[in-house]
């Protein structure tokens, strides 16, 4: 069977949504109602997640022409993908959040970051946790600015040192 325009249209929509994102998630989402499902697609959006479900097989061949076949892992059964283009931490903050409150209902199978690493759902559940990136700039800021100071406090102290005492002297000779 011949492929049609629109699965070839599919496969490049998939394959560049791919390339583009800086973390994909696959979940399960066969016991999800369509009320759940409106709000599962509204809470990803808010958190600036691209939700879609897709055929195994589009995902697969978009997969491998985005050079990342481990997306296959977790894109097995009926399938939901997710495609985070910010900050992974984030987006897995986010769809984590989701998932743990609706436990009954969606499930989490994996995640593959934008330069081909792959979690599983204690991988996501860790990266959840994580700090959001500027939180995590800023701390990394302070870690580097730290000995910097530290160094400057050092070889400032000889000099304040003199300081003190020139001062003092100063004052001395004055008052005599």
């Amino acid at each position: 069977m011949l492929p049609t325009e629109e699965k070839f249209n599919r496969v490049e929509e998939l394959k560049d949504r791919l390339e583009r994102s800086t973390i994909t998630f696959g979940a399960d989402y066969t016991r999800t109602t369509v009320n759940q499902m409106t709000e599962l697609r509204r809470a990803m959006r808010a958190g600036g997640i691209e939700f879609t479900v897709v055929k195994n097989t589009l995902m697969y061949l978009a997969a491998d022409q985005a050079g990342m076949p481990q997306v296959k892992e977790f894109v097995q059964g009926p399938t939901a993908v997710a495609f985070g283009y910010d900050d992974p931490a984030a987006a897995a903050k986010t769809i984590s959040d989701y998932a743990r409150a609706n436990a009954n209902t969606f499930t989490i199978r994996g995640a593959v970051m934008g330069e081909g690493t792959a979690l599983g759902t204690d991988g996501v559940a860790r990266l959840a946790t994580l700090p959001p990136k500027p939180q995590m700039l800023a701390i990394l800021l302070a870690q580097m600015q730290a000995p910097m100071s530290r160094l400057v406090g050092a070889l400032n102290g000889p000099v304040q040192s003199l300081d003190n005492v020139l001062r003092a002297r100063m004052s001395q000779l004055e008052n005599e």
